[in-house]
């Protein structure tokens, strides 16, 4: 079969808006600083914070690195809500690739997870000053400064939750 004669993917809802679009990206950046900050304590390079007896470098680095990661996949996540695939599930996945993805597959954890989040966040929303180990001075600011973003990721993820639900319902 010659390339241009690939069936397109036919799309069984609305294009998402373009604000949700923006606050889908905007999200899955949100995690980008403090991660950076994250990786840079567990490489060893001082940030202020108090790592003594965390063994840095060493497994503390792995799981610094492993928690940077980790969490900016999870926020990459938020991207499905507006992409083709968080619609339809890839086809190089087995077993289930090419299904449909059911609305509520991804609006349950997406509502729960942007509830968990704003939970988690709103304490810290006047920053770590006080924090056992947590810098102090300019130290303190730039860490502040960091993950500063990861207060919008839960109300991000909210909204793009609703408009992919909004798009979806009926399905």
């Amino acid at each position: 079969m010659v390339a241009h004669e690939i069936p397109a993917v036919v799309r069984r809802s609305p294009l998402p808006a373009r604000w949700a679009v923006g606050a889908a990206h905007t999200a899955a950046l949100t995690a980008v600083p403090s991660g950076t900050w994250r990786i840079t304590m567990g490489l060893g390079v001082p940030v202020g914070f108090d790592t003594t007896g965390l063994g840095a470098p060493g497994w503390f680095s792995v799981v610094c690195v492993a928690m940077g990661l980790g969490i900016e996949g999870l926020t990459l996540l938020t991207l499905g809500l507006v992409r083709p695939w968080g619609e339809t599930v890839p086809r190089w996945i087995p077993v289930v690739g090419g299904r449909r993805v059911p609305p509520l597959a991804a609006v349950i954890p997406a509502a729960l997870g942007a509830i968990t989040l704003m939970l988690l966040s709103i304490p810290n929303a006047k920053g770590f000053g006080g924090a056992e180990g947590a810098p102090t001075g300019p130290a303190l600011v730039v860490m502040d400064a960091c993950y500063a973003p990861l207060l919008l990721w839960g109300p991000l993820l909210g909204v793009v939750t609703i408009s992919y639900y909004r798009r979806r319902r009926g399905q």
